[in-house]
């Protein structure tokens, strides 16, 4: 984020992006695309289903029931052989 702000008011200020890449020690082309963008670059991550999912009905259905049932109970009724944490 920090280096996408630097990276632009550089080229604003007609800083080769060569120069740029050099001194930051990034390619030519990532600054390329920084100064082409009009926003910071922004981590996204593809959702995936996890070991859970399988679960989580049965487990929701049991916590409505008893909301009080401890994790290993649960884990228990359900069958589940992963880590209870």
């Amino acid at each position: 984020m920090e280096d996408w702000a630097l990276i632009r008011r550089l080229v604003k200020d007609g800083v080769p992006k060569s120069r740029i890449a050099r001194d930051l020690g990034i390619s030519r082309t990532t600054v390329v695309k920084a100064a082409a963008s009009t926003t910071p670059p922004k981590y996204e991550r593809k959702q995936q289903a996890t070991a859970f999912a399988p679960y989580e009905d049965a487990v929701r259905r049991l916590l409505k029931e008893t909301p009080t049932m401890p994790s290993t109970v649960i884990a228990e009724r359900i069958g589940w052989t992963g880590s209870v944490r």
